[in-house]
């Protein structure tokens, strides 16, 4: 399947005329309101191609968010060129790709209980109470990342934002401060 790079949506409507893509593959390295910004846009432009984000986050808020929006595929930074490639056919034969396993990780953090820092509602998104939970459990960034379904980075980047809202220094002080904040709130 031949490709063709473009630096931005604007560049590639500039000269869609030409392009004729059969797809659109919208690369989104950050938390997905770009990529659905992007999406918007495309399809405010009367772009007909099917569009696929390429991310590095596997938020499953995203990628429902982006499904909801007229994606026609999406695909983790990590994914390897082989299954790239089968997702960008099925999406150009009229198909849809969305990760089974992103999918099964939305699930699961549905069926989680996650009444403990219910009472912190709005301090933390569902993916953070994940990580939250794996943390004080004392496991690495790996196995989360295996276990949550999502890149290490992605976890790396959560833990960050955990630790900057609870003002902690490091991984013990989250754990630490998240068992305060779930007693706070058994009360």
């Amino acid at each position: 399947m031949p490709g063709i790079g473009v630096a931005s949506v604007d560049e590639y409507l500039d000269g869609a005329s030409k392009l004729n893509a059969a797809i659109v593959v919208v690369c989104e390295m950050g938390s997905g309101g770009e990529a659905a910004a992007q999406l918007q846009h495309l399809q405010s432009a009367g772009c007909s191609a099917p569009v696929v984000v390429l991310s590095d986050t596997e938020d499953v808020d995203v990628v429902m968010s982006l499904m909801s929006k007229g994606a026609s595929g999406f695909m983790p930074a990590d994914i390897t060129i082989e299954v790239a490639a089968h997702a960008l056919r099925l999406v150009a034969a009229g198909g849809q790709y969305f990760p089974a396993g992103s999918l099964l990780a939305a699930r699961r953090i549905m069926d989680e209980p996650q009444a403990a820092l219910s009472g912190a509602k709005g301090m933390f998104t569902r993916r953070q109470v994940a990580v939250i939970d794996a943390l004080r459990k004392g496991k690495a960034n790996k196995i989360i990342a295996y276990e949550l379904n999502m890149c290490e980075s992605t976890v790396k980047v959560h833990v960050r934002t955990i630790m900057k809202k609870l003002n902690a220094k490091n991984r013990t002080e989250v754990a630490y401060l998240a068992n305060e904040l779930m007693q706070e709130h058994r009360l």
